[in-house]
């Protein structure tokens, strides 16, 4: 049973978590959508895309390793998985805003189905990359609290989302790569 203090502390540590994953999310959308891209120093960042593909396919491989390691019952190792999935999770994060910092925008070149089915990828990324964030947080801080039954419940939902949103992220580049100019 739980303490009357332990709910509190987790109401506040829940508040903080959520409050940190809207900032990060308002920066972003502002970075997107609420300013002018710096178009002159851009080139020298044109190697952040393909870096942050490849840190999301690095993420996707530790995510699934540490499903593996935890399913055979492997706890040091899938802790160290996790921890390089949100190491390379946050080295992306940074990549890109840095880059959309610079460089602004994406768009899209194809047509047809190429179209329908990249913003189709596109949006469920992004909405899932929302939900993503506090999850991840959420799931780590519940981990590294030593409260691994809530843990176990969250990662249950964390883990799924979390690896669509690398995949997708490294599917989203090369279709940028292949139809935009």
């Amino acid at each position: 049973m739980k303490t009357k203090n332990q709910k509190s502390n987790w109401k506040w540590q829940g508040i903080a978590i959520g409050l940190v994953s809207a900032l990060a999310l308002g920066f972003l959308l502002y970075l997107l959508y609420g300013r002018s891209a710096n178009a002159a120093s851009s080139d020298r960042f044109s190697f952040l895309p393909a870096m942050n593909a490849a840190c999301n396919a690095i993420t996707t491989f530790f995510i699934l390793r540490g499903l593996i390691q935890i399913h055979k019952g492997y706890e040091e190792e899938h802790r160290h998985s996790m921890l390089g999935a949100f190491a390379s999770s946050t080295l992306f994060l940074i990549g890109y805003i840095t880059y959309h910092f610079v460089h602004g925008d994406s768009h899209f070149q194809g047509l047809g189905w190429t179209r329908s089915a990249y913003f189709s990828i596109l949006i469920s990324h992004i909405t899932l990359s929302f939900v993503a964030l506090p999850l991840v947080l959420t799931t780590f801080y519940l981990a590294l609290s030593g409260r691994y039954e809530a843990h176990k419940k969250f990662a249950r939902f964390t883990y799924p989302i979390w690896l669509y949103v690398s995949v997708t992220g490294v599917v989203i580049f090369f279709f940028l790569k292949i139809y935009s100019h």
